[in-house]
C-alpha cells in the first residue's frame, strides 16, 4: 500500500506508550481499521497531513482521549463525530472547517478545543474566540459545547414541531377521510332508502292495477250472467208471516193447554189435588161470571125493547 494511503506504514513503530504519532506522514486517508487494533492508543496525532475528510468509521475509535487534526485540509467532520464521547482534547487548527456537526454537543468530556485559522461561520467563530493560551482553549471548549447544545436543542424543538405538525396533518387527513367515509355511507344509505321506496311504489302500483283488473273482470262476469238470469220465469213473491199470526198461534196454544188442564182436573183423579181444586174453583167462578153477564145482557135487551 502507498504511503499516502497509510499502507506500508508500521503503526507499531509509531506507537509510544499510549500515543500514536502519525503526523507528517503525507496521509490523505486515515487507516481506521489498523488504528482500531490499538485500543490502548488513546492519544492520536494526525497533524500535518493531507486529510480532506474523515471516514464514517473514524467515529468508532471511541477510546481516543486526545486527537490532533491540525494543519490538514478538513472541510467537515463526520455527522456522528459526537460518538467520540471520551474525547477531552481536540486540535483543529488551520483546516477548512465552516461549521461543526450537531452531534458535537455530545462530547460532554471535552475540556480543550482549538478552532483557530478556519473559515468558521461568524457566529461560531465569535463563540469559539481565540485559543492563544490554555485558559482560552478551555473556554473555547465550554462555549462551543454550549453553543452546539443550544443548536441541538433548537433542532430537536424544530423536529418536534415538525413531527407535531405532521401528526396534526395526519389527524386532519384521518378526520377528513372519516368524514368522507361517513358522507359516502350516508349517501349509500339514502340511495338504498330511495330505491326501497321506489320498489314499494312499484309494488303498490302493480297491486292496485291487479285489483282494478280483478274488479273489472268480476263486473264483466256479472254483466254476462244477468241475461241468463232474466230469462227465468218470475216467481211469485213470498209473503212473510205477519206477527199477528204468531200471536194467534200462541193464544191458541195457551187455550189448548187450559182446556187440557180443565179436562184433566174434571175427568181424572187429579181433581182432588190442590192445584186442580184451585183450577176447578176458578173455572166455576168464570162460568158464573159469564152467566151473570148473559143475564145482564138479556135484561138490558128486554128494557130496550120496551
Amino acid at each position: 500500500m502507498s504511503r499516502g494511503g497509510g499502507k506500508g506504514l508500521s503503526l507499531k513503530d509509531k506507537l509510544d506508550g499510549n500515543e500514536m504519532d502519525l503526523s507528517l506522514c503525507d496521509l490523505n486517508e486515515v487507516p481506521v481499521r489498523e488504528l482500531a487494533a490499538f485500543p490502548k492508543a488513546t492519544v492520536l496525532d494526525l497533524s500535518c497531513n493531507n486529510l480532506i475528510s474523515l471516514p464514517s468509521d473514524f467515529c468508532s475509535l471511541m477510546h481516543l482521549v486526545k486527537l490532533d487534526l491540525s494543519k490538514n485540509r478538513l472541510q467537515q467532520l463526520p455527522l456522528d463525530f459526537g460518538r467520540l464521547v471520551n474525547l477531552q482534547h481536540l486540535d483543529l487548527l488551520n483546516n477548512r472547517l465552516v461549521t461543526l456537526p450537531v452531534s458535537f454537543a455530545q462530547l460532554k468530556n471535552l475540556k480543550w478545543l482549538d478552532l483557530k485559522d478556519n473559515p468558521l461561520d461568524p457566529v461560531l467563530a465569535k463563540v469559539a474566540g481565540d485559543c492563544l493560551d490554555e485558559k482560552q482553549c478551555k473556554q473555547a471548549a465550554v462555549k462551543v459545547l454550549q453553543h452546539m447544545k443550544a443548536i441541538q436543542s433548537e433542532q430537536d424543538r424544530q423536529r418536534q414541531r415538525k413531527l407535531q405538525a405532521e401528526r396534526e396533518m395526519e389527524k386532519k387527513r384521518e378526520a377528513e377521510q372519516r368524514a368522507k367515509e361517513a358522507q359516502e355511507r350516508e349517501l349509500r344509505k339514502r340511495e338504498k332508502a330511495e330505491e326501497k321506496e321506489r320498489r314499494r311504489r312499484e309494488y303498490d302500483a302493480q297491486k292496485a292495477a291487479k285489483q282494478e283488473m280483478e274488479k273489472k273482470t268480476k263486473k264483466e262476469t256479472v254483466q254476462t250472467r244477468k241475461p241468463a238470469s232474466s230469462s227465468r220465469p218470475p216467481q211469485p213473491p213470498r209473503h212473510k208471516p205477519s206477527w199477528s199470526r204468531s200471536v194467534l198461534r200462541v193464544l191458541l196454544f195457551m187455550l189448548f193447554c187450559i182446556l187440557c188442564t180443565l179436562a184433566a182436573c174434571k175427568l181424572t183423579e187429579l181433581q182432588r189435588q190442590p192445584l186442580c181444586i184451585s183450577v176447578n174453583t176458578l173455572y166455576q167462578d168464570v162460568v158464573a161470571a159469564l152467566q151473570n153477564h148473559k143475564t145482564l145482557q138479556n135484561m138490558l135487551q128486554h128494557n130496550s125493547q120496551q
